[in-house]
């Protein structure tokens, strides 16, 4: 697969450029006795870590599916996710607790024109590959390589930092080791936290983007008899690998056939531009019963009166079995959805007394 390759190819060209840095600031900095330039180099270290684990996961996850995991094995990535925020946790309480040993028991640190030339080529470098990850991960759809990036570019702010501190101690005296360094724990730390929650909260499911929900959206009821498009649901079985459903709502005079190519189109051209393999409802609407317009018009007056009614669809009246239903959407702010439907029914049943109603509750799945 390209993608996984894409990322294999990317991760290996990190790992080489932080092995470097690894292997130049540690030496720097055991040589200057600087703890900031040792825990800089161990942040590298992490992220060469941090590579070796995407490529692990990629690799996994690339594996075609099978009859124990007939969605693919997509969602591994985001287990190599929490592999990397805990290795970078670790390196960051390692950090804090080596800074404030340094504190407590300072070292007499010596700078030279060496040191503050692998610090500062540290910084360009990282500059370049935190771009460069960002692009292909933006490119090609892979969370691992956007934070990687993100943390690469993090990683040239902190190595900026033991620069002027270098220069500090040089110039003035100053030793600021000790409190650089804890500061840089803290920061790895937070970004360790960050990525855990984020792929935490892909795992458990998170709400479609907003701009995907409604392109897919305006793209559906493009299409020619398509009146509407309601309960839009994606599910990730990874970065690459979505599949959902969507109901739409069709004039009830259309045949089966007719709705049979209609669907068919659209779940093809969707897959095509997207790539999202989506399930097609159908919702009928009356085009030719006059009341049920007019019933439609008071439901509408009707639920002006309920601030977390956000959306009704799927509205049908049935003449012979004289029953009513629509799915009503309701804001997750409503701390009773239930007494809302029901108080809802109850001025339609005031309105129009010789129907039934048949009414969902539908959560806010997207935009």
């Amino acid at each position: 697969m390209e993608r996984n390759k894409k990322i294999i190819t990317t991760s290996i060209k990190g790992i080489i450029v932080n092995i470097i840095l690894v292997i130049f600031k540690i030496t720097v900095g055991l040589i200057s006795k600087s703890i900031a330039i040792v825990l800089d180099g161990v942040n590298n270290l992490t992220d060469a870590i941090s590579s070796i684990v995407t490529i692990i996961g990629t690799a996994i996850a690339g594996k075609k599916p099978d009859k124990e995991h007939p969605y693919g094995h997509g969602r591994v990535e985001y287990f190599a996710s929490i592999i990397i925020s805990i290795i970078i946790l670790y390196a960051g309480v390692s950090a804090f607790r080596e800074s404030v040993q340094t504190i407590i028991n300072p070292a007499q640190i010596s700078y030279s024109a060496v040191t503050l030339v692998v610090v500062t080529v540290s910084i360009f470098v990282k500059i370049v590959l935190g771009q460069y990850f960002k692009k292909v991960g933006n490119d090609i759809n892979s969370d691992n390589l956007v934070s990687s990036g993100k943390d690469a570019l993090f990683d040239s702010i902190l190595s900026t930092a033991t620069l002027v501190a270098a220069i500090l101690n040089i110039l003035l005296k100053w030793n600021l080791e000790g409190y650089l360094g804890i500061i840089i724990s803290l920061f790895i730390i937070k970004a360790s936290i960050e990525i855990f929650k984020e792929t935490i909260d892909n795992l458990i499911g998170v709400r479609i983007e907003s701009d995907l929900a409604i392109d897919l959206k305006q793209k559906i009821i493009s299409y020619d008899n398509v009146e509407g498009a309601y309960d839009l649901i994606l599910h990730n079985y990874g970065p690459s690998n979505m599949m959902g459903s969507v109901h739409i709502q069709v004039p009830d005079t259309m045949s089966a056939k007719e709705i049979h190519k209609l669907t068919r189109t659209i779940e093809t051209d969707i897959y095509k531009e997207y790539g999202i393999i989506l399930t097609m409802g159908i919702y009928a609407s009356n085009t030719t019963d006059k009341e049920a317009m007019e019933i439609r018009k008071d439901l509408d007056d009707v639920i002006k009166d309920f601030p977390h009614i956000l959306q009704i669809h799927a509205f049908y009246v049935d003449d012979e079995k004289k029953e009513i239903t629509f799915d009503m959407v309701v804001s997750f702010d409503d701390k009773d959805p239930n007494k809302t439907r029901e108080d809802v029914i109850d001025k339609m049943k005031s309105k129009h007394p010789k129907y039934k109603y048949n009414v969902i509750i539908d959560n806010d799945f997207s935009d």
